[in-house]
């Protein structure tokens, strides 16, 4: 049948019940990329598995019968868009075809010296036909390739009757590319482990009857039943029970909620205790999980500029090897020479090792609570050399403490103050009432009996101590309000406003008993990671915030800043990261709120904090996924330390394939052994890639 816009034609193969295989072509100009066309082949309702197999042009589909037919199947795949172009290669074999052509190369080599010589050669060619097929789509579509390359070197061999040559030259390809398609391969299911759903299985309520039923069944409006220590998975509404969930990995928040009847819940999190059933409300592909680890997969796909430079010099390479293969040829009249140089070339190693380090140390900083939504991100924040930072809940914990008790009346100590606070307090959840709250445990004291607690919004509260009205809040609460005089005073709250302090007033009796202040405290390890930033190579680290010039200028004093930008709107922040990008500094930029969002699309790289606003987090190509500013200085060093093995890869795939090419062409080896020692590094390389060693 004819194809749609992303395929030129597409024709069932074989079918069975729930599964179909289809042949395929892609339109021209529109990448065959095997993820690509899986993701999209599954994101078809009824669709429950689906697996591409380049080398034969196959998509294998398992789907549910009673759901969608072949036909219907067919002709939704026929209707797909394309996609965007920016896939490339992920993954090449699917478990059917991908140990096939190893497989059969291996015997025709072990089996064709013991069979007659009239047949000999229709064997050998027979087992080199896919890699010849290959070469000549590989040519139609891309023109000379490393593909190309490979196939005249077996043609080479097969025409001198050289039939032991040509089988081994063709099981060494099929070893080599095998392996390198598992290496790959194995760099993306490392990484899409990061959210992959814990179990495969799921209990749902049938017919009154709670039954476990395989994950790909559940469908929208099932009763799905999650207990202690389960992964929750489906987007839905909880019908009953009780439980808390811990949303870490979806929202960051890192205090399980309570969840009850009418609250929502998100697939991906983690019921921490308690029994929940849940009312289906996306499902599959369509939940929040599946479209984060949709995100995960184009990520892997994206290109980064090292991964694309690689790719474009491999390419140049490639006629280059042609070349020296003809002139060896003309030099020599020696067709083995010939055939050996064409068995060794650049494009594998080049084209591989540089995604596989990339999906490698994206990995790794998963598991370590770093989230890096793709390689380009990766590789500009190894090319950062001005890291900024928001103040608030970045530089600091975004967490107000107690540091001043100060009392206008002798009668009460200042421990005393922070109990009265504490007293009244402790029935709210505002975040001063909680900083009150915690003074007063640090001090274990006592407890001053009190009448019912008024709450007085944006204000404060009020309730009665002995007869007699406290009040703790603003100063507008207390001045204006209350009618409590606090001119007496002002020397003493001045300074501490001028320190950047917030206050928290009392009045007891009718008098201003005292002030608390209350400061947000620098987290532990700000000092421990700007001076491991510096010893990164970070040439200037800055701070920019809305908070008052003296606190400011106190901050950057005791962290050791280049400088800092205090009293700022949001749209400040973003010019001042436009204004020092023009002038040249790749900027790192770590923030964490709403106002930080215009910034961190702006900086050549944009780090969110783990408790970051939603769109600060959505905004910027670095997630914290752990409230630990030293993820900063760990994400900084592991992106170094991935570009700086991609160029020692870089280094040896170019001297080691350069010395096999001249040792081909001057007849030092042969084309067994070349494409033994071609495929045997390119491995070593990708192996090395993969496990992510820097030396």
């Amino acid at each position: 049948m004819s194809g749609g816009s992303w395929f030129r034609s597409l024709t069932v193969a074989h079918r069975t019940r729930g599964r179909v295989r289809f042949r395929f072509a892609c339109a021209p100009g529109t990448p065959a990329t095997p993820l690509a066309i899986e993701r999209a082949a599954e994101n078809i309702p009824g669709v429950q598995e689906a697996r591409v197999n380049p080398r034969t042009h196959s998509l294998v589909l398992s789907f549910d019968p009673a759901t969608i037919g072949v036909e219907a199947l067919q002709q939704a795949l026929a209707a797909l868009p394309p996609p965007d172009g920016r896939a490339t290669r992920t993954k090449p074999a699917d478990a059917d075809g991908g140990a096939g052509p190893l497989v059969a190369s291996l015997a025709t080599l072990l089996g064709t010296r013991y069979l007659p010589a009239s047949v000999q050669l229709p064997v050998t060619l027979g087992a080199a036909a896919p890699l010849l097929k290959h070469a000549l789509d590989d040519y139609r579509d891309n023109g000379i390739s490393s593909h190309v390359l490979e196939a005249l070197a077996v043609s080479i061999s097969l025409a001198r009757g050289d039939f032991s040559a040509a089988n081994t030259t063709t099981f060494m390809l099929a070893l080599g590319e095998y392996l390198e398609d598992s290496i790959a391969r194995r760099s993306d299911d490392l990484l899409k482990h990061l959210l992959r759903p814990s179990s495969d299985e799921v209990w749902v309520v049938r017919d009154g009857q709670e039954v476990l039923i395989p994950a790909p069944e559940v469908r929208v409006g099932d009763t799905v039943v999650v207990g202690t220590g389960a992964v929750i998975p489906v987007d839905g509404t909880v019908l009953g029970g009780e439980g808390t969930v811990n949303e870490a990995a979806m929202t960051g928040e890192s205090v399980a909620v309570a969840k009850a009847r009418g609250d929502a819940v998100l697939s991906g999190t983690l019921i921490e205790e308690g029994r929940l059933q849940i009312y289906a409300e996306q499902v599959g592909a369509r939940t929040a999980a599946a479209r984060i680890a949709d995100y995960v997969e184009q990520s892997l796909t994206a290109k980064s500029e090292a991964q694309l430079g690689a790719a474009r010099l491999a390419d140049r390479l490639v006629p280059i090897v042609l070349g020296l293969a003809g002139s060896t040829y003309l030099l020599s009249q020696d067709w083995r020479r010939a055939a050996a140089v064409l068995q060794a070339d650049y494009s594998c190693a080049l084209k591989l090792a540089t995604p596989v380090a990339f999906k490698s140390a994206m990995y790794r900083a998963g598991r370590t609570g770093i989230l890096v939504k793709g390689a380009s991100a990766l590789e500009r924040l190894a090319e950062a050399d001005t890291f900024i930072f928001d103040k608030t809940g970045t530089l600091t914990a975004g967490r107000l403490a107690v540091t001043d008790s100060v009392t206008f009346d002798r009668s009460y100590s200042a421990d005393d103050l922070i109990w009265l606070a504490a007293s009244v307090e402790e029935h709210y959840f505002h975040p001063l009432a909680l900083a009150v709250v915690a003074a007063a445990k640090e001090i274990s004291g006592k407890h001053f009996d009190h009448q019912e607690v008024q709450f007085i919004v944006a204000h404060g509260v009020a309730s009665v101590i002995d007869g007699r009205r406290i009040v703790v809040g603003s100063r507008h609460f207390i001045e204006d309000d209350e009618k409590i005089d606090v001119s007496a005073h002002t020397e003493t709250i001045d300074r501490l406003y001028r320190e950047g302090k917030t206050l928290l007033y009392i009045g007891f009796g009718g008098k201003l008993l005292g002030v608390l202040a209350l400061k947000d405290e620098v987290r532990a390890n700000s000092a421990a990671t700007i001076a491991r930033l510096r010893a990164l190579g970070a040439r200037r680290i800055l701070m920019l915030t809305g908070d008052h010039h003296e606190r400011a200028a106190e901050l950057a004093a005791e962290l050791g800043l280049d400088g800092f930008h205090a009293e700022l709107l949001p749209e400040q922040k973003a010019s001042i990261v436009e204004d020092l990008g023009r002038q040249g500094a790749r900027i790192a930029f770590v923030g964490d709120g709403i106002n930080d969002a215009p910034a961190l699309a702006g900086a050549h790289v944009g780090v969110a904090m783990q408790k970051g606003a939603d769109i600060a987090r959505l905004t910027a190509d670095v997630a914290l996924l752990e409230d630990d500013i030293g993820c900063v200085a760990d994400a900084k060093a592991l992106a170094q330390a991935t570009m700086t093995r991609i160029r020692n890869n870089y280094r040896l795939t170019v001297g080691l394939n350069t010395a096999i090419l001249g040792a081909a062409a001057i007849g030092v080896l042969s084309p067994v052994t070349t494409a033994m020692l071609h495929n045997g590094s390119t491995i070593a390389i990708l192996l090395n890639a993969l496990r992510g060693r820097t030396g």
